[in-house]
């Protein structure tokens, strides 16, 4: 008996201005724009923007007091204020621009000896590939990566992958939460039980995991976690955080060392000179807006809509959907139709084709020698955007 396909997401009345078309008005997307990538740098609404605003304005009327301020009282307060929305303390947590940022503070910190081992995976993100490259370049330490089938079966291929690749040098593994390329949710809890019990630690780069997933970062067991507010969390651009366990807490500093050293993990974070701090200052108001939806809401109609759409891509494109449906949340990545191989230059040109010919922002991907298009989910997108991507993708594949 076949399965039924996904049903497209209910939306109440009293939901109909924060889900779907109607929830729209919150961002400043443009109207002839169909949206479909969230993922890439997210977008954040306008109630969020004007907090940001009211942090500049704040700033620019007094620079001195406000950044002295703003150092020894609110990026704590507003550090504290995110801690439980992550299972975790504030004390651990210290803002970063971007995951990728966090990431490199991590390997730049750690003491490495050559041959020591860095393990990473097939699917990792590519900026966080090179920050590992220039790390064992710099101390002759050695990158493997495992790799990991896409498309994929079950989620015990990924554990399997990296057990294997596990030797008695590695020294790290850097795993993603969800992939940037394949937006597979990988199971870190079970890989980081694995890599513990080998006497490995784990770095999880967890750039699209905040307002994506539910997050217990005190029981998750990670040794560090790396992550974005700015893309399915709303925060302004530049709004990431590194959060770093207890065991480790006193050997990790940022990438700039400045006035805050040798004081501690959130002093050495939170002054590495002068910056605008308003993404993180505004924090608290993504926070806000993400919750004027009852508790994993959103959450669950980004997921039943890219549920929705991977099953009605696949089907009007006759391609396999690549992964099952447990290691997907609120973006899919499809096989365009046909055999095109996969060049990061033909990726390209289709992406900008679908955008100026036909209005519709999507990444194609080149994985695993053949293209790819990556879909998100998010509030203000509905079952209409994926029609046109369909119709559009279709079109472009008979010229």
């Amino acid at each position: 008996m076949m399965n039924a396909r996904p049903a497209i997401p209910h939306i109440a009345e009293h939901e109909a201005n924060l889900l779907g078309s109607g929830s729209r008005k919150h961002w400043l997307l443009r109207d002839d724009c169909v949206f479909l990538n969230h993922g890439s740098f997210g977008a954040t609404p306008r109630s969020v923007l004007a907090a940001q605003d009211h942090w500049r304005i704040q700033m620019e009327q007094q620079p001195v007091e406000f950044l002295v301020r703003v150092i020894e009282e609110d990026l704590r307060r507003c550090a504290n204020n995110f801690a439980p929305f992550i299972g975790a303390k504030g004390d651990n947590i210290a803002f970063v621009s971007n995951a990728t940022e966090g990431v490199n503070a991590v390997l730049r910190s750690l003491t490495w000896n050559p041959n020591d081992e860095i393990l990473c995976t097939s699917h990792n993100y590519g900026a966080v590939v090179k920050a590992a490259e220039y790390v064992c370049k710099r101390f002759s330490t050695v990158l493997r990566t495992a790799d990991v089938p896409f498309p994929i079966k079950e989620a015990q291929q990924v554990i399997d992958a990296i057990e294997v690749s596990i030797s008695p040098r590695t020294r790290l593994l850097i795993i993603d939460h969800v992939t940037s390329s394949t937006a597979l949710v990988f199971p870190i809890q079970q890989i980081i039980s694995v890599c513990h019990n080998r006497g490995v630690q784990v770095l999880v780069d967890g750039a699209h995991a905040p307002g994506m997933l539910d997050l217990d970062l005190d029981t998750i067991g990670a040794d560090y976690y790396a992550g974005n507010c700015h893309k399915w969390l709303f925060a302004p651009k530049g709004c990431g955080f590194l959060w770093v366990s207890n065991e480790q807490l006193t050997k990790i500093h940022p990438t700039t060392i400045s006035w805050g050293w040798p004081d501690g993990f959130a002093q050495e974070f939170d002054w590495t000179g002068t910056r605008d701090p308003s993404p993180w200052l505004s924090l608290s108001a993504a926070l806000e807006f993400y919750n004027l939806l009852p508790t994993g809401r959103r959450q669950e109609y980004n997921n039943q809509l890219t549920a929705w759409a991977a099953a009605f891509l696949a089907d009007a494109w006759q391609v396999p959907e690549p992964c099952p449906a447990v290691m997907r949340a609120s973006m899919a990545t499809l096989p365009l139709p046909g055999e095109l191989p996969g060049t990061r230059d033909q990726g390209r040109k289709l992406h900008d084709i679908l955008m100026v010919k036909h209005n519709v922002e999507v990444p194609v991907v080149d994985f695993a020698n053949r293209l790819w298009i990556r879909v998100s989910a998010q509030a203000y997108n509905t079952a209409d955007d994926y029609k046109r991507l369909a119709q559009a993708v279709r079109q472009e594949s008979t010229n």
